[in-house]
């Protein structure tokens, strides 16, 4: 039997349902190819991790223009989240493991009420130089929320993008502090932070107008006091020392740190995009490496998949076995139809209409 045109397969003819299952095992159960080919020998199946790599791959080809897609949908927002995360990735020709990247971008205005799906691309670098993101921003307009990664300060050169810092970073400082030290300082630094957190659990979900007005009234005085209260203790600390080091951390980020007080979209930490990346940490405990460059792409291709799929509440297997059966045969020109949050709307329509 032929293997239809487009469909990919590689040595093998595969379903959508198996194409799916592969990647989908890899990337959100955390399985590497090769406990799947054993896997499915238990079940009587032979299938050597080298032909489930090249369903992956070939998948991953199929699939790159709806990773386009999502790129352009996630960089239209006005607010993007930013974060990265270290993968180990085979050398070749040394034996040796290198240290490349995965970056993920999150849009998620659902916290502001905004009615925009919620999306998270991702992209694979050989390496953590500040070009990787300046590339990957380089036609962003808006508010970037990251941490204090140096690597981004040349995007908020010349107006275009504005900082937004994350709060959640400044607190982890003094939680650490708090943890190994029991430092009365840390403990009131985690008790006023604690209290900014809870004007945004009573806001989160409202309009921007509305989140906006409430931080002026209630997260403003707060604000103002922490920093108040970190310049006047900071004259009596050892400035070696590790409270001394979390007090400058924020103080040097304040503008970046206290923006959301004045936009209701923004949010009061990066948590979107660190989320976003908790799957490649659990996954790195499981697989030791990528195989090549070639594969920290298609990782972060389908990474980009199962993230937004997530996001929008759809099963992510289902999702890609969906997308699999349509997509060699749907027109590039609507490509946005497969998008998460398009092909669950259209399921829906289609079973109204049955």
């Amino acid at each position: 039997m032929a293997q239809p045109q487009g469909r990919p397969g590689g040595r093998g003819i595969a379903g959508p349902g198996v194409l799916a299952h592969v990647p989908m095992g890899k990337s959100a159960d955390h399985l590497p190819l090769y406990r799947q080919a054993e896997i499915f020998a238990r079940e009587g199946i032979d299938l050597d991790r080298s032909l489930l790599a090249d369903w992956v791959g070939s998948s991953a080809a199929l699939l790159a223009p709806l990773g386009e897609a999502l790129r352009a949908h996630v960089f239209a927002a006005d607010v993007v989240h930013a974060d990265d995360t270290p993968i180990p990735v085979l050398a070749p020709g040394r034996g040796k493991t290198k240290t490349g990247r995965l970056w993920t971008y999150v849009r998620d205005e659902r916290p502001a009420a905004g009615e925009a799906a919620p999306a998270a691309w991702f992209a694979y670098t050989t390496d953590r130089k500040g070009v990787h993101p300046q590339r990957h921003l380089d036609n962003f307009v808006g508010i970037l929320q990251a941490d204090g990664y140096a690597g981004f300060s040349k995007i908020y050169d010349g107006g275009r993008v504005f900082e937004a810092a994350c709060w959640a970073h400044v607190r982890r400082k003094f939680f650490d502090i708090s943890q190994a030290q029991s430092s009365p300082v840390a403990n009131e630094a985690l008790e006023r932070i604690a209290a900014l957190y809870a004007i945004e659990s009573d806001i989160r979900g409202l309009p921007a107008a509305q989140r906006c007005a409430v931080r002026r009234e209630r997260s403003r005085p707060l604000l103002d006091a922490i920093k108040e209260w970190m310049n006047e203790t900071l004259k009596r600390l050892s400035q070696k020392s590790e409270t001394a080091k979390a007090i400058r951390y924020a103080l040097t980020r304040w503008g970046a740190l206290s923006r959301y007080c004045d936009d209701g979209r923004i949010e009061i930490d990066n948590n979107a995009a660190e989320r976003a990346l908790r799957c490649v940490a659990l996954g790195r405990k499981n697989y030791l490496f990528a195989g090549s460059d070639a594969g920290g792409e298609r990782a972060a291709m389908i990474y980009s998949l199962i993230g937004s799929a997530k996001l929008n509440g759809c099963n992510p297997e289902a999702y890609l076995r969906e997308v699999l059966s349509r997509i060699a045969e749907h027109p590039i020109t609507r490509i946005a139809e497969l998008l998460p949050w398009n092909l669950q709307a259209d399921a829906v329509d289609s079973s109204q209409a049955a």
